[in-house]
């Protein structure tokens, strides 16, 4: 029993979950002395996060100092906080759009991301002003903690095909888990298209290039990319300038490979008469599964 002890530091102690669980189980049964708490550079995981978390709303807590994260963390954790008015390492969805960020701010927020405290499911940074440079640091950041990240939307930013091409690096990580990925409006062409195909990833349910000329070379990278995707549902291409052509690599790309697609979204192009027929006659196949075109 802690009677007296009122700060204890166990920073960079090799402790993971289950060390995690064990002081938060110490501190609901005797939780009014200790006042400040050390751990950061330890490994909690996303139960030992949860298990401190838990414990701060315990009303009989004391703790007036925890600290989970080191100096540049800890900094981005109080910037992001100041955004959005809640501690980040409480979040599963981090939502930072329409605040100019620039890569400034990504720079900020990047020790955070790469922190284990830091455990989101799902990141947006749509229209933050960010570049290919701070696609370098979001990517770096990501690619150290990959595990916990099932949805990153970084759409209407200038990331351009250089951008993409970085943030593609993701899917190099073996403990890549992302599912979603929305690149809405980021300014690429059939460039990036033609990496985003070379670099998918397995997990990867939903896709959204729309708002962006990728045009019909850039749609026919995507359509090889459908012709071997296993868990692909939701594609959206709205507004890619994508013609009669685009459409016939769609159509055969569907047809090769039919069962995973659910929803695909073309509004916004010119199929022409033989690109609407194309889709009409995919939609009588009875492999094909598409609930929703538009």
């Amino acid at each position: 029993m802690l009677h007296f002890h009122f700060c204890s530091r166990l920073s960079d102690c090799s402790i993971s979950e289950e060390g995690y669980k064990a002081l938060s189980s110490a501190l609901r049964s005797n939780p009014s002395h200790l006042i400040e708490l050390d751990l950061t550079g330890n490994d909690p995981g996303a139960s030992g996060v949860k298990q401190l978390s838990d414990l701060l709303q315990d009303p009989n807590c004391q703790l007036k100092t925890l600290r989970f994260l080191g100096p540049d963390a800890d900094e981005g954790c109080q910037y992001v906080t100041g955004i959005v008015g809640k501690n980040p390492l409480l979040l599963r969805e981090l939502d930072l759009s329409e605040h100019e960020l620039g890569d400034t701010g990504v720079n900020q927020i990047s020790a955070l991301l790469q922190d284990k405290h830091c455990t989101l499911n799902t990141l947006i940074l749509k229209n933050n002003c960010i570049t290919e440079g701070g696609c370098h640091v979001l990517a770096a950041a990501l690619n150290s903690n990959p595990s916990n990240l099932t949805e990153l939307d970084l759409s209407e930013n200038k990331l351009g095909n250089p951008g993409m091409k970085i943030i593609l690096t993701l899917f190099e990580n073996v403990e890549c888990r992302l599912e979603k990925l929305k690149l809405n409006c980021i300014s690429i062409k059939d460039e990036g298209c033609a990496a985003l195909a070379s670099a998918f990833n397995s997990n990867l349910r939903e896709l959204d290039l729309s708002r962006n000329q990728i045009g019909d070379s850039g749609v026919t990278e995507i359509s090889s990319l459908l012709r071997n995707s296993q868990t692909l549902q939701i594609l959206r291409l709205s507004d890619c300038s994508i013609s009669e052509e685009g459409y016939k690599a769609l159509s055969s790309a569907l047809r090769s490979n039919p069962s995973h697609l659910i929803e695909l979204d073309l509004t916004g192009n010119d199929p022409g008469p033989s690109g609407v027929k194309q889709l009409s006659d995919l939609l009588q196949d009875p492999n094909c599964q598409l609930k929703t075109l538009r």
